[in-house]
């Protein structure tokens, strides 16, 4: 039996959850891939699937052999890239993971030109706002934003951007303009579940104050800031990212201009244990390039 072959039909079964989403894949028979997998199982001595009211789904062993197989069969693609030279297209699937309201902005967009430039690589985007596990879900590189956790990832900052209190104007007519930070107590806020009712605030000359506002909304996630903001619930703090379009048309302008805010980093994050591939290099430093003409106004975020 090809060995590579197998490990590539066991990857594809696993990651279609079923061996006639494989065989499609993989432009074979289904019996075909059965009997492959039903080889493979048989040299290694152990089960590798088991069948499930949700399709087929790993073993522990065959989870092991899932993640090894992977890098196995990322690195003979990384051989093949070499040998054929760095002028040559990518290729093979690239999974990749992101935030859904940062993902529909900046990078859904710029997609077709990523494939275009490599017209034999698939890509799967798992849009989470959860630190989801790298390894577990098959990821190659994700895209995160914030303070990396100090847990020893390999990661590479692809751009920052300034966080500020944002609001509508239509907000703002209605319950007037805060001047300083002491006059966001009286206003509305719109704030993630995960942080705290705290607003912390300095200025060029070193003055620092602290603010304790008050919400009667909160959203575990980006894409319910957004809505609630733009339906004028309210006030936040956020990146210039999560409000690009609005901010470029008006619709939603920053406050307390005098005041800052510690700066919002993306990074590429890669699954530690292992070479980042081509393929998620390449895609790291296309994100890179997107986002720098961005911050240059070479191109608008949103089309």
């Amino acid at each position: 039996m090809d060995r590579l072959l197998a490990m590539t039909t066991f990857v594809r079964v696993v990651e279609a959850g079923s061996f006639s989403g494989a065989a499609r894949g993989l432009e074979v028979g289904q019996p075909a891939v059965s009997k492959t997998v039903a080889q493979l199982e048989h040299r290694l001595g152990v089960k590798l699937l088991m069948r499930s009211t949700h399709g087929l789904t790993p073993t522990e062993a065959g989870l092991r052999f899932y993640e090894r197989a992977r890098v196995v069969i990322q690195e003979a693609d990384e051989a093949e890239l070499a040998a054929r030279g760095a002028g040559a297209g990518l290729s093979g699937r690239l999974r990749i993971s992101a935030a859904p309201t940062f993902a529909r902005l900046h990078v859904i967009p710029h997609l077709p030109d990523f494939l275009a430039a490599h017209p034999d690589l698939d890509i799967d985007v798992v849009l989470d706002d959860r630190t989801i596990d790298l390894i577990a879900e098959g990821i190659d590189v994700s895209l995160r934003m914030g303070t990396l956790p100090d847990s020893g990832v390999v990661a590479r900052k692809l751009a920052s951007s300034r966080r500020s209190v944002l609001a509508t104007t239509g907000y703002l007519s209605r319950a007037g303009t805060p001047r300083v930070p002491a006059d966001l107590v009286d206003h509305d806020t719109v704030m993630f579940s995960q942080l705290g009712n705290v607003w912390n605030f300095s200025r060029g000359d070193g003055g620092e104050v602290s603010v304790l506002v008050r919400g009667r909304a909160r959203f575990s996630a980006a894409e319910g800031i957004r809505a609630a903001v733009l339906a004028g619930m309210g006030l936040t703090i956020a990146s210039d990212w999560m409000f690009a379009p609005e901010l470029a048309n008006g619709q939603v302008i920053r406050l307390l201009e005098g005041w800052s805010l510690p700066d919002i980093d993306l990074w590429a994050v890669f699954p530690s244990g292992r070479l980042a591939t081509a393929k998620a290099r390449a895609f790291a430093e296309f994100v890179e390039a997107v986002m720098g003409r961005e911050v240059e106004g070479e191109e608008e975020p949103l089309r």
